[in-house]
This record gives structure tokens, C-alpha cells and sequence, in this order.
């Protein structure tokens, strides 16, 4: 079996696209990588779930195999999309740390990775809470890779620099690899692109994607019908910028 992947989609802020980002690379991975693609809602608020047809009140998250009461394969759900599994989210996610046996385990941020390192999966994406949380940090240490989401406007850049930090912490102790900075709703005529993309190379030297996501109401639109872009509007922009990402992605790893 060749090495897993496991990337961890973070920003610091809500807004920055990342819950499309994972759904629409995880679509793209596992139509042009091919395997097994599994798709982790670490997220509380489900968007994820929803943004891929599930209703989250419906399907168990990944909080009771955390918690050692259910087995991986038990949460796992089948999308529309051949190749592409999901682990649904709830709001059960939230404070899942401080409840059971996790509450007295010192070492309760290892159990993701442990879960994951066992499956049978090669590539694995995990939209992480726009918040350094417990659950945030479970995902990087989880993690062989890390993915950061951004917009460019002026908070979605300061929230990079504290995430950078964060990062940095991280990877003392736990191997990451930043993979690099998607940015999205991109304008390609913005005024104030070159300045933020100074202040992202200083952030992240050397990491800003060249492939950009441009603002497109296909994906607002592919989400209400719970797939991705590339299957209700395969000729959009969206469909276009996410497949050069992918694309881009795949270089990178």
C-alpha cells in the first residue's frame, strides 16, 4: 500500500472557502488520482456534510469511534461521487474532548491519527473548524500535510499569521508539511492583490498557489444540491480553477 495522505484544511477564519476546497479536491483527487478518497467533517457546524447531500441530524460523526464506543467503518458513508467516502459531522464534535474517555486522556489529541493511520485509505482530507481548537490541533497532528485557506481581504490574512504560529508550534513535535495557501474569491483585477500576496509570501514563503479560485455562484448553487460543482456545472470558472488545483496539488505532494 502506498503512503497515506492526510491533509488538513485549516483556516483561522470562517468565509475562506475552505469546506468547498475539500469537497471539490476530494472530488478531483478521486476522479484523477483514482483510489479511495475519504473526506473527514472535523467541523461541528457540518458544512461539509450538508454541502455534500447529508442531513448531519441523521449520520454519527467521527465522536464515538473518538470516543472508542463505534468503529471507523460503522460512520463511514458512501457520497454520490465514485471514490469519495464521507465522515459525517454533528454538533456532538464540539465538545467531544471533555466528555467519556477522552476527558482523562493526556494523550486524547493522538487518537485521530491513530483512527486514520489504520484505514484503508490513501488520501484523506480534513476539513478542520475555523478556530485553533482541540479539534484543529487532532487534525495537524493527524496530518502528513496541511492545506491553508484564504481570501484576500485584510482579516483572512491577519488570521494567517496567528495560524503560521500555530503551525510552527505544531510541527516541532508532530512532522507536517504545508502543502501551501489556496486563495479564493479571487479577482483577478483586485487592487490590493499584489499587497496581499506580499503579505502571504512573508507568511508563508513560496507557498501561495498559482491555481486561484475565482468567486463563482456555480458552487452556491452546486451546494443547495448537496454535489460538487464539477457535476452540476462541469463548465463553470469554479470547475476550471479547482481542477488547475488540483492539479497543483498533486505536484506539490
Amino acid at each position: 500500500m502506498a503512503p497515506k495522505q492526510i491533509i488538513a484544511i485549516s483556516s483561522f477564519k470562517g468565509g475562506t472557502a475552505k469546506t468547498s476546497t475539500a469537497i471539490h479536491l476530494g472530488a478531483a483527487l478521486a476522479a484523477v488520482k483514482g483510489g479511495k478518497v475519504l473526506l473527514v467533517d472535523f467541523d461541528a457546524q457540518a458544512n461539509l456534510t450538508t454541502g455534500l447531500g447529508f442531513d448531519p441530524d441523521a449520520h454519527e460523526s467521527m465522536a464515538p469511534v473518538l470516543q472508542g464506543a463505534k468503529p471507523l467503518s460503522e460512520v463511514i458513508c458512501k457520497t454520490s461521487i465514485k471514490g469519495l467516502d464521507l465522515i459525517p459531522a454533528d454538533t456532538w464534535l464540539e465538545r467531544v474532548e471533555i466528555s467519556g474517555p477522552l476527558a482523562g486522556d493526556r494523550y486524547s489529541h493522538e487518537r485521530l491519527k491513530a483512527i486514520l493511520n489504520a484505514s484503508d485509505y490513501e488520501t484523506i482530507l480534513i476539513d478542520t473548524p475555523p478556530s485553533l481548537s482541540w479539534l484543529t490541533e487532532s487534525a495537524l497532528i493527524a496530518a502528513t500535510h496541511s492545506l491553508i485557506c484564504a481570501t484576500p481581504e485584510f482579516y483572512s490574512v491577519k488570521g494567517l499569521m496567528r495560524l503560521s504560529t500555530f503551525i510552527e508550534t505544531l510541527s516541532l513535535r508532530h512532522p507536517l508539511t504545508l502543502l501551501g495557501v489556496v486563495l479564493s474569491f479571487w479577482n483577478p483585477r483586485g487592487k490590493s492583490n499584489d499587497a496581499f500576496l506580499t503579505v502571504i509570501d512573508r507568511t508563508f514563503p513560496g507557498k501561495a498557489f498559482e491555481a486561484k479560485v475565482r468567486r463563482d455562484a456555480a458552487v452556491g448553487e452546486a451546494a443547495i444540491h448537496g454535489k460538487p460543482v464539477f457535476e452540476t456545472a462541469p463548465k463553470s470558472r469554479a470547475a476550471a480553477d479547482y481542477l488547475a488545483l488540483t492539479q497543483e496539488l498533486l505536484t506539490r505532494l
